[in-house]
């Protein structure tokens, strides 16, 4: 397995990230270790949740996804072998939400529970809090990293101002520096990303873990029509705003390229992305171990500069 450094955090980390926000929400916990034990004999040891995740399931109070791996790891014995991130700040109920410096020395005790762990590897603010200033938020960190109850940080849906202006802010004063950032970044949804956000990453040496990296998973293939909405419990909310001539031009690009390739679209599209000098690792989830080896045969395919050229203009 391929590994690239994770910005400037010495941290090194395969170039697919696997994505946890499925556990406990559309795959159950036997499933989830199953999903997990294919994942780690693939190579993919770094793992991505939030403490969020699956709050929006009715029943839930966030937190299931990191309870089921903080499980998973220790009847395997095998924490040492991962590369673990998890994030804080989106709105978990009782006003527990944002960035605040007391809010997250909190929020930490519980991923670090539910986790079973001592650390958390990359600890990540989950979405821009502008009502906390960034050098109370980065204090915060200060003491987790000095605790060692975590290695680096990172951020996640911020603009490219506010990443610039944290990193500013880190560099002024001696403070912790987010070193990666996790952006919405696809073939289907280039804009947010391209541009300013991509210039502030490359320009800092920030490292970019990608979400939403399958859009939704119509970049599977699998989404052909509205007949196909029914075939995951997302589709009819996620995949009809790709259902357009674009998408199809994109799905085309897809289709040739995984001919010429041998590979699933879904390996073709992760591939794209991984071919992007500014970007260390898209993530991606599964709910079957059989979809893993898509994801894994992602990392060995290596597309030429006239694919990636050809998908960059069916994606424009």
């Amino acid at each position: 397995m391929k590994h690239r450094p994770l910005g400037r955090s010495g941290l090194s980390v395969p170039t697919l990230c696997f994505g946890c926000n499925v556990f406990g929400w559309t795959v159950d916990e036997a499933t989830s270790f199953r999903l997990l034990d294919k994942v780690l004999d693939s190579g993919l040891n770094f793992l991505d949740t939030a403490d969020v995740y699956s709050r929006w399931v009715p029943g839930h109070t966030g937190g299931e996804s990191e309870t089921i791996i903080g499980k998973w790891m220790q009847a395997r014995g095998n924490r040492n072998s991962i590369i673990l991130a998890t994030k804080v700040g989106m709105d978990m109920g009782d006003g527990k939400t944002g960035l605040k410096a007391d809010y997250i020395a909190r929020a930490v005790e519980d991923s670090l529970r539910r986790l079973q762990t001592d650390t958390i590897d990359l600890y990540q603010s989950h979405a821009d809090d502008e009502t906390t200033p960034q050098e109370e938020t980065l204090a915060a960190y200060d003491r987790l990293i000095k605790a060692g109850k975590v290695r680096v940080i990172g951020a996640s849906n911020f603009s490219a101002e506010r990443l610039q202006a944290a990193l500013d802010v880190a560099e002024k004063t001696g403070l912790p520096r987010y070193e990666s950032l996790q952006p919405e970044y696809s073939l289907a949804e280039r804009s947010g990303f391209e541009g300013a956000l991509q210039q502030v990453c490359e320009q800092n040496q920030v490292g970019v873990i990608t979400f939403f990296s399958l859009a939704a998973g119509f970049l599977t293939g699998k989404y052909r029509s509205e007949a196909d909405y029914g075939k995951s419990p997302r589709g009819a909310r996620g995949i009809p705003k790709y259902m357009n001539p674009r998408g199809m031009r994109i799905l085309a690009g897809l289709d040739a390229v995984a001919k010429e390739t041998g590979a699933e679209p879904a390996s073709v599209a992760l591939a794209w992305l991984m071919a992007k000098p500014s970007v260390t690792a898209p993530i991606a989830s599964a709910t079957k171990p059989e979809h893993v080896d898509t994801l894994a045969a992602a990392t060995r395919l290596a597309l030429s500069k006239d694919q990636v050229a050809r998908l960059d203009a069916a994606s424009a």
